[in-house]
């Protein structure tokens, strides 16, 4: 089993490497999920973010079920191998949960695109990839790790208090009933770990997301190389940081 997730793994992120993040189309199933900055489900009280801890899963310990009937061997495969690649940089760990266990992420893949809970919220919480074919839609590889690491605790790079510094949001280009997903959370709601801005961030928005007119939505106040701003490869070496800072683990080298 462990050989045949390592080649699916190599054929999705080897390919994956060819997709162009500029020409990401507004269609993009993180994007038009319909919920909170496009793919997160809010609960009903308030949260705070990274800065609040109990947010944190217990022991950096994610416990999991996907749901049976959604998706096939491989969508299955592709799927572990996210949470693989997660734990092969930190200390979180995935654990599939029993029937006795009252907490876990529910897996699922009903239609409406990819979305997820923010954070530890002791209960069974929502993180849900519309079945795609690998390499598109939500059965992107960086997609899934962005979504996981929403269940993490972690929001989106470009709502972070400082973000003014590093981009700029275009409004006129934004589709006016997306424009409240570029509000910027205060710095007491979200914590940077001592992290710089990551333009190269998998929790980065794309330059066109939710974009009225194929016209960015937001361009960065440095230059940097295209294709980095939202790409959905893997991991940039900021998110690993900042993941194992959070998680109070000792970085593997």
């Amino acid at each position: 089993m462990r050989t045949c997730l390592s080649l699916v793994m190599l054929l999705v992120i080897s390919t994956s490497r060819a997709i162009p993040v500029d020409s990401v189309r507004e269609e993009d199933p993180e994007l038009t999920a319909g919920y909170f900055e496009g793919d997160i489900v809010l609960d009903a009280a308030p949260r705070n973010g990274m800065s609040n801890t109990s947010l944190y899963w217990p022991n950096g310990i994610v416990y999991y079920k996907i749901w049976e009937g959604f998706f096939d061997l491989v969508q299955e495969t592709v799927i572990k191998g996210a949470m693989k690649t997660i734990e092969d940089v930190s200390c979180i760990r995935y654990i599939l949960a029993d029937d006795d266990q009252p907490y876990f992420v529910n897996i699922t893949g009903n239609p409406g695109g990819c979305y997820s809970t923010v954070g530890f919220t002791d209960d069974i919480q929502k993180y849900n990839l519309e079945p795609f074919p690998i390499n598109q839609g939500c059965f992107r590889i960086g997609t899934m790790i962005h979504e996981m690491l929403h269940t993490l605790g972690f929001y989106h790079m470009q709502s972070t208090f400082n973000r003014d510094e590093y981009v700029q949001i275009v409004s006129e280009n934004i589709n006016p009933q997306y424009l409240h997903n570029f509000n910027k959370y205060d710095k007491d709601m979200v914590e940077d770990f001592g992290e710089a801005y990551d333009y190269g961030s998998i929790l980065h928005y794309s330059p066109i997301a939710f974009s009225a007119n194929g016209e960015k939505t937001i361009e960065p106040l440095q230059e940097i190389p295209v294709g980095l701003m939202g790409q959905r490869v893997t991991l940039s070496e900021g998110d690993i940081r900042k993941l194992n800072k959070m998680y109070n683990c000792v970085e593997k080298d």
